[in-house]
């Protein structure tokens, strides 16, 4: 081997035991120093080995000619390097806002109204206007304009009552007078109807790779199978509830048939000095403050347990309010996500087993009845209902007696 390979095959060990470790700047004045050591050729060689150009090796020799070029902080001399896309392609900003500000979502000549805002699609808009930019350019773009991906926020809860915020206060001190006498206070509804069998549900889980559980292309409900109606029970002041899956309709007997097996299977234990239960619903569905079969199966339900039942509704269209949506609801379905509701004994025990590190635990019970729907009250009936209406908003809040 000659001198000068020996020699090539030092810088080359030099050069890949110092890069990792070097900024542009302190690089090009390394590979000047052993092109200048190295002697003729030397610039040809380190370039040929570091991959460095001829010129950025030059403009290394000078630095090393003038001391004060070295001692500068800047990596590169000012000026230099890639201009700006905002200084090279003026008025970007502009297009861009053009496309995408949410004033143009009326403007019949938006480009972009009836299509989805991806940095794709608004690079390809701004390559028909004549700018040379990138989909990377453009998120990046986005951002310095102060825009970021937003999904749409469940915030509008329809007509507002004038009395809204004076029922949630009314609420809230029915059910803290409730508990600070010991007696029971739960938050009731129904959740979302759930499709049994191999059918695809929201959210994901950790698996292997590329072994995602298979289920239907299609939700069409499996006759055999039917549908799950869980109606919920959250005690309020123990962070327990418990939840009634029904194979039938969501009517009111149902819901109240709900409330009883919460009373005799958690509640009555639970509260054996109660003499009301406190209970917390929205003011539609099967537990609706005008549905005449849900006060009359209320008021079976209190001559059964010897309680008065106090009931309070929130407004027509605030029912995420009621505390069963996120303290109860919302971890059942976080625990289920991803996991196909394949059959009613699979729903039980997802619902059974949901727990939270704050403490909540819930009981999940099958029940089998077969529940009619379009019972008519008699006007008898109605006279029987031992109800009596509050003073404020009567129609949301009353209470049945024994």
């Amino acid at each position: 081997m000659t001198d000068k390979k020996i020699e090539e095959n030092k810088i080359t060990l030099r050069f890949q035991a110092i890069k990792p470790t070097l900024n542009e700047k302190a690089l090009r004045i390394w590979a000047a120093s052993e092109a200048k050591a190295y002697g003729w050729g030397g610039i040809a060689l380190v370039s040929k080995i570091t991959k460095m150009s001829n010129r950025t090796i030059h403009k290394g020799l000078k630095e090393l000619e003038d001391p004060s070029l070295i001692s500068s902080e800047r990596i590169r001399r000012k000026g230099a390097g890639r201009k700006k896309i905002t200084q090279t392609a003026k008025g970007i900003k502009e297009a861009i806002e053009g496309i995408v500000n949410p004033a143009c979502r009326g403007d019949p000549e938006s480009p972009l109204k009836w299509s989805s805002k991806s940095t794709r699609k608004i690079e390809e808009e701004l390559k028909t206007q004549g700018y040379v930019v990138s989909q990377r350019t453009v998120y990046s773009l986005l951002r310095d304009l102060d825009y970021s991906l937003q999904a749409n926020k469940k915030v509008k809860e329809g007509k507002s009552n004038e009395d809204r915020d004076a029922q949630f206060n009314f609420i809230n001190k029915t059910v803290k007078d409730a508990l600070s006498r010991g007696q029971p206070a739960i938050s009731i509804d129904t959740k979302k109807k759930e499709n049994v069998g191999d059918f695809k549900n929201n959210g994901r889980e950790y698996a292997k790779k590329k072994t995602p559980v298979r289920v239907k292309t299609h939700d069409f409900p499996n006759k055999k199978l039917g549908k799950a109606v869980p109606y919920g029970v959250y005690d309020m002041s123990r962070n327990e509830g418990l939840v009634s899956v029904g194979i039938s309709a969501d009517t009111a007997e149902f819901a109240v048939n709900a409330i009883r097996t919460w009373w005799f299977k958690m509640g009555k234990e639970l509260y054996p000095h109660a003499t009301e239960l406190v209970a917390t619903a929205d003011c539609g569905g099967s537990n609706g403050y005008r549905t005449k079969l849900w006060k009359r199966e209320l008021q079976k339900l209190a001559t059964e347990i010897g309680l008065i039942i106090r009931v309070c509704h929130f407004p027509p269209g605030t029912s995420k309010w009621n505390k069963i949506e996120h303290k109860m609801f919302s971890f059942i379905s976080i625990n289920w996500r991803g996991k196909p509701l394949v059959s009613m004994e699979t729903i039980i025990n997802l619902i059974g087993n949901t727990t939270t590190t704050t403490g909540l635990t819930i009981k999940a019970f099958l029940d089998k009845n077969t529940y009619q729907k379009g019972i008519v009250v008699t006007q008898e009936e109605i006279e029987s209902i031992k109800l009596t209406g509050d003073s404020f908003h009567p129609e949301w809040n009353y209470t049945i007696a024994p």
